[in-house]
């Protein structure tokens, strides 16, 4: 995208005051465009087929359609869609289901509006967004949750019946997926691990092909639901 181009955002929350806050964020900035707001999961939906955004940020409770159901119709018609699911910090079982369920990333709402900017440039260009401090709390809250069966029914075939963590990926794998889960790019874990980038991308990808997923995001939405990186370092 050139950088000229203003990136194009879609936000879809049932709450009018969220929308109108995040749309005077938006609008203070000159590289950013909101072509739409939705108020339910079918809307945005409907908007994001139509006005093909750039950026969708998705609110996750919402009447009708939720917004998991709305992140898995997108991402069926547009498998690159870039969609930044809007949280509290009491929403980590829905999270971590809109991260299986395609989105790149998440936000909280209480966010400040520097960090939104530079989530929304991230999310434009194809990053994964994990923020450090949430994924810690996400993990420490799901040792011993068995993991959720709406969430365990849309698991890819190809990664079901494989077993447990360890069937699964092998030690130095889920060395990898904890290092991502630390919020850290490939280039930091390759330093931490003693390994190369480009191992570390290969690790990367076996993990993705393993568990059914695309996304570092999803992969540690997985993680995270069964409770493989609460082992003992």
């Amino acid at each position: 995208m050139p950088v000229s181009d203003p990136i194009g955002i879609l936000i879809a929350d049932d709450h009018r005051i969220v929308r109108e806050g995040l749309r005077l964020i938006l609008e203070s900035r000159e590289e950013f465009t909101l072509l739409g707001e939705a108020a339910d999961g079918a809307e945005a939906v409907r908007l994001a087929a139509e006005l093909n955004p750039d950026v969708i940020l998705m609110d996750l409770r919402m009447p009708g359609m939720d917004g998991i159901t709305a992140i898995e119709n997108i991402r069926a018609r547009d498998p690159q869609a870039a969609i930044v699911i809007l949280t509290t910090y009491n929403e980590d079982d829905l999270m971590v289901r809109g991260l299986r369920a395609g989105a790149r990333g998440f936000l909280l709402k209480d966010t400040d509006r520097e960090t939104l900017f530079r989530a929304i440039r991230s999310a434009a260009r194809g990053e994964t967004l994990l923020q450090p401090e949430v994924i810690s709390k996400i993990l420490a809250r799901t040792t011993d949750v068995p993991a959720d069966p709406a969430a365990t029914a849309r698991t890819p075939a190809n990664s079901r019946g494989r077993g447990d963590a360890e069937a699964v990926l092998s030690d130095r794998e889920i060395e990898v997926l904890a290092e991502v889960a630390e919020g850290r790019r490939s280039k930091e874990i390759a330093v931490t691990l003693g390994i190369t980038e480009r191992t570390v991308k290969a690790h990367l990808a076996s993990i993705y092909n393993k568990l059914g997923v695309d996304s570092r995001a999803a992969a540690i939405a997985i993680a995270a639901q069964k409770g493989w990186l609460n082992r003992p370092k």
